[in-house]
């Protein structure tokens, strides 16, 4: 006799399902889907890519489906039309037992109204099953409808006394190939880059990402994240190698000298004006706000520590990742976070420990800001 599988064994095989997804969906969610009878795996599918058919969908195309299924799906099944049809009308045409549904979306187009639908068809649905793991997921689609912000992701790459380049300006390289390698996933599973022209200025990084569709275990071409640069005064000339990659490039500006606009734009650049407000430094909550209005989910930050401090400061960093090297660079080299000068211990920023893993001969610690 089969072994009686719970709700959660089920959904956690969609949310698997729907990590297959963690490259290429953006800005869609990652989303999953199984198909179950008599406790049996019918079928299942995850969406794959943005204005591909959803994971519903996929999982309806590979196989003959019987009324009377459970149908574990990591969110909300959709009710709008969007670059797709709704799939909520192809569930209930199934009639199955049960809908089991992780978490509700939170994009105003459906919040809801994909599970009223189920339930005006007199369809059992189940909400909540594993939402904290599909929500974590989907950290980024959740953070820019819930909060009209992308979510912020900051890694420094350290000494173990916490610095990140000598006085002079040299980093290359503090950690070592396994962990630059590893950075190259983060940056994959992101919207966008963030930056300063500070450190384009200085290193004259591409920013770009490396890694192939088999690196990414994905059958689709690999995405381009945004490089995004914040540069108040326009001090890139668009010679730098960020202009040289392909894909897009944002610059967030307070500068409104036209040539200065019209050889960055010549360079292929998107430039954004932000209002000044009375400031010399950029809004930050402004440009995260015009990000996710962009539909940017996922912020991946690799910049210097004025801007690493800033981004702390304004309580704008959801996780931050560190990868500290083996090594020490002494009292002279730069650190990772200007935060000013604290004169209180009640002022310094705490973190959580999410996780601590070793990258090579680096160490890679997952950390959640405490002011969040």
């Amino acid at each position: 006799m089969s072994n009686q599988f719970t709700d959660e064994h089920w959904m956690a095989q969609a949310l698997q399902l729907a990590r297959r997804g963690l490259y290429s969906t953006a800005p869609n969610p990652r989303v999953g889907c199984v198909f179950v009878k008599q406790n049996e795996l019918v079928t299942s599918g995850w969406h794959e890519y943005s204005g591909g058919p959803h994971a519903e969908i996929n999982a309806i195309n590979t196989a003959q489906i019987e009324t009377g299924c459970d149908i574990y799906i990591t969110l909300e099944p959709c009710s709008h039309q969007g670059k797709t049809p709704p799939c909520i009308d192809a569930l209930i045409a199934l009639q199955p037992e049960r809908v089991i549904v992780a978490m509700q979306d939170t994009n105003s187009l459906v919040a809801g109204e994909g599970i009223e639908k189920l339930h005006l068809a007199n369809i059992n649905v189940v909400c909540g099953v594993l939402e904290t793991q599909a929500r974590e997921l989907n950290c980024g689609f959740v953070s820019r409808f819930e909060r009209q912000r992308p979510f912020v992701r900051l890694k420094m790459a350290t000494s173990l006394d916490g610095k990140t380049a000598l006085n002079n300006g040299d980093s290359q390289w503090i950690t070592g190939e396994a962990a630059r390698h590893d950075v190259q996933f983060l940056r994959a599973r992101s919207s966008a880059i963030l930056t300063t022209a500070a450190t384009v200025l200085s290193d004259d990084p591409s920013l770009n990402l490396r890694l192939s569709a088999a690196d990414l275990e994905q059958n689709i071409a690999v995405r381009q994240p945004v490089r995004v640069v914040v540069d108040s005064s326009l001090r890139l000339s668009g010679k730098e190698k960020i202009f040289k990659q392909g894909g897009s490039v944002w610059i967030y500006t307070l500068c409104d000298d036209p040539s200065k606009h019209q050889a960055l734009e010549l360079a292929g650049a998107d430039i954004t004006l932000l209002d000044k407000g009375g400031s010399k430094q950029i809004d930050l909550e402004q440009m995260m706000q015009h990000l996710a209005s962009r539909e940017i989910n996922e912020v991946h930050t690799e910049c210097g520590q004025s801007l690493a401090g800033a981004l702390l400061q304004e309580k704008l960093v959801d996780e931050l990742v560190i990868y500290i090297a083996p090594v020490l660079l002494g009292s002279r080299a730069r650190g990772a976070f200007d935060l000013g000068e604290l004169t209180q211990m009640k002022s310094r920023i705490g973190c959580k420990i999410n996780q601590i893993r070793n990258i090579g001969d680096d160490l890679r610690i997952t950390l959640t800001p405490e002011q969040n």
